[in-house]
């Protein structure tokens, strides 16, 4: 019975290493990269241009203006938010409000009150150059209007533009149509840190799940290889008194 026991826990130790051996070289080299990752270099925080000062003048028009130009031609009544932005060199009110129930914006000049219309390509470069303190040229441009859940962008406003550069950590500058700022900075080391950690979590749609399922299962599996090892190092001890 000691011999089967004994075979038993080998063969269940066995399986349980082939099973969970890879997620777990994937857990630590991962954990590896984050621990020795610098996150401002990760996020592209020192790519980024701090925005422009702008003068007072350069605001006159009260909200009450542009939210009764919004209201007039859209017939919105109910606003999510309100925010001051600089673009290009000017002031515009950022409005966001729902309409059919879907997040939308708009932006009104400071001075005017005037609706504009979103980010031509041009636009969206310039604010793009104005944004990136990094080296590089532009070398494409992408209008996106959908993004899945394994896109570098997901989770984000669209339409966007993707404006990559041709420096060394292939940065692309995401710049949201209707609002008229910069969203995100995706660069190479972001990318590598994206695959790493969907691989630590275990989430292969939208990365950030830590309570799905199959992580749970290679956890607790993980938990069951330790254990038969301290089982069946005692088991093996007990044997060679024997």
């Amino acid at each position: 019975p000691l011999m089967n026991t004994n075979y038993l826990i080998r063969k269940t130790h066995r399986w349980l290493g082939v099973l969970i051996g890879i997620q777990f070289l994937a857990w630590t080299i991962g954990g590896l990269y984050f621990s020795w990752s610098d996150m401002d270099e990760v996020h592209g925080d020192y790519e980024k241009k701090a925005a422009p000062l702008l003068p007072v003048s350069a605001l006159s028009a009260s909200p009450i203006e542009a939210l009764e130009n919004l209201r007039r031609t859209e017939g919105v009544t109910r606003l999510s938010d309100l925010r001051l932005v600089p673009i290009l060199g000017r002031l515009y009110w950022q409005i966001g409000y729902l309409k059919d129930g879907e997040k939308k914006t708009r932006l009104a000049d400071a001075l005017s009150g005037f609706l504009r219309a979103p980010l031509t390509e041009a636009e969206a470069k310039e604010v793009a150059r104005n944004g990136y303190a990094g080296p590089g040229a532009i070398v494409s441009v992408e209008y996106l209007t959908e993004a899945n859940a394994h896109h570098e962008y997901r989770e984000n406003p669209l339409p966007a533009y993707a404006i990559a550069f041709d420096d060394d950590r292939h940065t692309t500058v995401y710049v949201a149509a209707e609002l008229g700022t910069i969203q995100k900075f995706r660069n190479r080391p972001w990318r590598r840190f994206d695959f790493l950690w969907m691989l630590h979590t275990m989430d292969f749609s939208s990365r950030d799940n830590i309570g799905n399922w199959l992580l749970r299962a290679f956890s607790v599996f993980g938990l069951a290889t330790v254990c038969s090892g301290f089982l069946l190092f005692f088991v093996s001890r007990k044997k060679g008194r024997g």
